[in-house]
């Protein structure tokens, strides 16, 4: 491959691990003019007038195919949000007439960019991606084997960054085309509103009652997308799994018990994240009519609040959370902000999980966390020494007159783990992924499956271990495309082909096994079945249920 192929392909934004295909995905297609059979077999890229065309329920898309993978960017399946649209329930996009060029990613919802790289460390590591910020961004993004009728299991991503920050390709890790071509599945990521745009519920101050939930809303626009439209890019509308890390974890499970999202997925997938309730409802009503007076607007005065300029909104709405400060604290609010509302309308306002009735309890859920979601000593090599004293007063600004009894189960429960080990995975407690499984195990009619990835990255002096993001591009097949968090080669990618088609299982059947994994048992509460990724996986019985035990 010449060095002009090379640097186009890498200024789209993709990895170049799964070369070596053939034009063989130009099957259904029109060769370009003047290309030859001959030369369209060994081409890697294809992009023209009559490659890569398909239609939707809004008009016609034309994408492009990589490495013998579809690729459609930045689809619309939302209207504009600005304006008379802001707070408000999201609205199917008009209809265009022309073939929609889908060659590049659509608008970064709006968030605060300032700064944004400032953390040289971060920047290496997660390799950010941020494009346009606009509050017309409601896209999707799909790869596809074939544009065909073959109806391959559907993979929709939902990004992290709480429900405050992020986008659909904010890391090279979550493109889809290796686990599309791994797995013959189609895969799709999507932005929507986040923040105070997302998430400001003004039902108290005259607005909208949707409004603390129209992010979330915005995601259910998108699944119904796919249910309408992805038959045509040769994926199964009866058969898709929602999976998301971190904040994207919570995005799954809120949706998991949002009514209007039933039916519109059959599998979840939460990666370092989750929740177990939605945002206070007294609280963010509160918060709404806050937002009123920081703007110097009256109650239902929402249509001069939807002309406030994005940027400006934030800022009054960031300031409404600090004069919340007290009333959080009384409300026992943890952490105050922007996030779906248990609102008993849009979101469920009882404990998630809690009905066996629920359309949830017939969703399969695998879930994962990770050794180290924090690392002290990541930036800080004179932490790698620290002591078992110093780790106990390191965590008592967090676990106060318990800390000693925490570090002391730790402690004993890992006797081989270093202090600085200790301490990381103390404060990287995977407390809350086990009350999600225990609260879907409870439900009691479809499986749960519970990992815990602990590879260690030969990078940074093995100082960043198994950190939080890290297994994201496991799954995705992606360890010789995000090597800021890999490193690459052989030893990564050989447990992410095990994971990626566990993974590949569960999106098919709602079973992880067959993958090349060990067999993993489903969750039970009283067993505590943990799969332990690593270069050697193993199934565990709750490996850390003593050490969990001191934090409660």
């Amino acid at each position: 491959m010449n060095s002009n192929r090379r640097n186009f392909i890498q200024s789209l934004g993709f990895g170049l691990a799964g070369l070596g295909v053939s034009g063989q995905a130009l099957a259904n297609e029109v060769l370009p003019s003047g290309t030859t059979q001959d030369q369209a077999d060994d081409q890697i890229l294809f992009v023209g007038d009559n490659i890569a065309i398909v239609n939707t329920e809004h008009g016609k898309v034309r994408g492009f195919i990589l490495r013998d993978i579809h690729t459609f960017l930045g689809i619309p399946y939302g209207a504009d949000t600005s304006g008379k649209n802001r707070f408000m329930p999201p609205l199917k996009p008009e209809k265009w007439t022309e073939i929609r060029p889908a060659l590049w990613w659509g608008n970064t919802a709006p968030q605060i960019m300032e700064k944004r790289y400032a953390n040289t460390y971060a920047s290496f590591v997660d390799h950010w991606n941020y494009d346009d910020v606009s509050e017309d961004c409601l896209r999707v993004n799909v790869w596809t084997p074939a544009i065909d009728k073959q109806k391959r299991p559907v993979l929709v991503w939902l990004h992290g960054g709480g429900f405050t920050n992020g986008n659909a390709i904010e890391q090279d890790g979550y493109h889809g085309e290796n686990i599309a071509r791994l797995g013959n599945m189609v895969f799709c990521s999507l932005n929507h509103r986040l923040g105070p745009l997302g998430y400001s519920h003004l039902a108290a101050a005259g607005g909208h009652l949707a409004s603390g939930n129209v992010g979330n809303l915005d995601m259910i626009l998108a699944l119904e997308w796919v249910k309408n439209n992805i038959a045509n890019f040769g994926g199964d509308p009866n058969n898709v799994t929602i999976m998301g890390q971190s904040g994207g974890g919570s995005k799954v499970t809120t949706l998991m018990n949002m009514p209007a999202a039933k039916g519109l997925f059959h599998k979840g997938v939460v990666l370092s994240g989750g929740s177990l309730r939605g945002a206070n409802r007294e609280y963010a009503e509160k918060l709404g009519v806050q937002i009123m007076k920081e703007a110097g607007l009256k109650n239902g005065e929402i249509e001069k609040l939807q002309q406030i300029p994005w940027l400006e909104y934030i800022d009054i709405a960031d300031r409404a959370v600090k004069q919340m400060a007290d009333e959080a604290k009384r409300l026992n609010v943890v952490r105050g902000g922007f996030s779906p509302v248990a609102d008993g309308i849009y979101l469920n306002d009882s404990e998630f999980f809690s009905n066996s009735n629920d359309f949830s309890s017939d969703i399969p859920l695998m879930i994962c966390s990770t050794f180290n979601e924090q690392s002290p000593s990541r930036t800080d090599a004179s932490l790698e020494n620290v002591s078992i004293a110093d780790v106990e007063e390191k965590i008592k600004p967090r676990f106060g007159d318990k800390s000693g009894e925490i570090v002391e189960a730790y402690s004993k429960n890992f006797p081989k783990a270093r202090p600085i080990e200790i301490w990381s995975m103390i404060i990287s407690n995977r407390k809350n992924a086990v009350s999600i499984a225990d609260a879907k195990a409870a439900q009691g009619k479809t499986p749960v499956y519970i990992a815990w990835y602990g590879w260690q990255p030969p990078l940074f002096d093995g100082r960043i271990r198994a950190f939080h993001c890290d297994d994201i591009c496991f799954w995705f097949y992606n360890t010789d495309v995000m090597l800021t968090h890999t490193g690459g080669g052989k030893r990564p990618k050989a447990l992410s082909e095990k994971m990626a088609k566990s993974l590949i299982n569960f999106t098919k059947s709602g079973n992880p096994n067959g993958g090349g994994l060990p067999n993993w048992k489903a969750y039970t509460k009283q067993n505590g079945e943990t799969m332990i990724l690593d270069d050697v996986p193993v199934l565990a019985n709750d490996p850390d249920r003593e050490a969990r035990k001191a934090l409660a």
